[in-house]
């Protein structure tokens, strides 16, 4: 089991716990509960507390190994860093590489001809300031803040990109057998072009980082990077109120059909139900691990034994999770898709408040829901 793994069950095991301790109190203080039902709760804290006690000794465990080799990895580079680019092996020619770029931007410079060539770039001059292809594409990889849509949706790095809307076609047009997939592609067209929507991230750089090892620097900024692209990322596909001209990236502003139901594990349900079964059998529920739990509370009633109950089992489709789904999303996540123009570039600052500075990158995605009628959104009737 992996460690992230071993976090989100100790999570889990954490929550029901707490939820057991509370419920226990207001238990022994009402004078009308039964005894048996307070040491009922009692053996089921019991239960609960041994198996926590079980995962955080193998999470301790694992973080200590995992530590362990970090900090062999990073002396191992560190006793390597005089060798720079001369060294032998690619990857710490990469890092050594990487590690001279931001180093020439942060001073204005234009990085060596030998450290662009390195990152798989020819070009020497460093005018247009293109970030290297290399590094621009591990910049979509392995960020701090997670996108959980970057499990899902589709992702490309393709300059003014078209697509159809559907994969294939037959002479018969009557084909689609999904009404509301046809309806859709006569009022809106069979294709899509994706759009260039600009926005900047910023990496902070002290000084120390700056003067520390090669793979300390690229590492600190790349992760930097990555996270404010994600964030970005899910910030736009989730916005509830979207900016002006980002409205088709949001899942909740671009007309997306509502399911709406008395509560909200009804509510989904009928959204998978609702969906033709082309996108049904391929669908995916992106909700709030907060909803998940209160579904999860209501229909356990006190059994513990549906709190260790895969969601897929609960819901009847694969869950993933995130706080910033506020209305679950339920549909073939196939048919979101992110494209990134390839022209990312990049430059330096300075913040005059921190006296840091600033590696800033500058770059144009776009986000498309395919087709609306691939998904549904999953919500509560509101009672007047």
């Amino acid at each position: 089991m992996e460690l992230f793994d071993l976090k989100a069950n100790l999570n889990t095991v954490g929550t029901q716990l707490a939820s057991v301790e509370k419920e226990i109190m207001n238990k022994a203080a009402d004078p009308n509960a039964s005894i048996e039902d307070v040491r009922a709760l009692k053996q089921k804290k019991d239960d609960l507390k041994e198996r926590m006690d079980i995962l955080q000794n193998q999470h301790d465990s694992l973080e200590r190994e995992q530590k362990a080799k970090i900090q062999a990895s990073l002396q191992q580079a560190k006793a390597g860093v005089s060798e720079g680019l001369t060294s032998s092996d690619p990857k710490t020619q990469k890092t050594s590489a990487k590690a001279g770029l931001i180093r020439a931007t942060m001073r204005k410079e234009v990085p060596a001809q030998e450290v662009r060539a390195a990152l798989g770039d020819g070009n020497g001059t460093g005018g247009e300031k293109l970030l290297p292809k290399t590094v621009s594409e591990e910049l979509l990889l392995e960020p701090f803040v997670k996108n959980p849509l970057r499990e899902v949706s589709t992702y490309t790095n393709v300059t003014n990109l078209e697509l159809p809307k559907v994969d294939f076609t037959l002479d018969d047009d009557s084909f689609i057998q999904d009404l509301e997939t046809a309806k859709e592609l006569k009022v809106e067209g069979s294709s899509l072009s994706f759009g260039r929507h600009k926005f900047k991230v910023m990496a902070l750089v002290s000084e120390t980082i700056l003067a520390a090892t090669d793979t300390a620097l690229v590492s600190t900024v790349e992760r930097a990077l990555q996270s404010g692209l994600a964030a970005k990322e899910k910030k736009v596909a989730f916005a509830a109120t979207p900016v002006a001209g980002e409205e088709e990236m949001s899942f909740y502003a671009a007309g997306i059909k509502e399911i709406t139901a008395a509560d909200q594990y009804k509510a989904i349900k009928q959204a998978i139900a609702d969906l033709h079964e082309d996108y049904r059998e391929n669908a995916k529920i992106m909700m709030r691990y907060s909803d998940y739990m209160d579904i999860v509370e209501t229909l356990a009633n006190g059994n513990a034994t549906l709190y260790s109950a895969q969601p897929e089992q609960i819901l009847g489709k694969p869950v993933v999770f995130s706080d910033a789904a506020v209305s679950p999303i339920v549909g073939d996540f196939r048919y979101s898709h992110f494209n990134y123009d390839p022209a990312i570039t990049y430059e330096s600052d300075k913040d005059v408040k921190t006296g840091e500075n600033v590696f800033v990158l500058t770059a144009y995605f776009d986000h498309k829901i395919k087709l609306k009628s691939a998904f549904r959104i999953a919500k509560v009737e509101t009672t007047p």
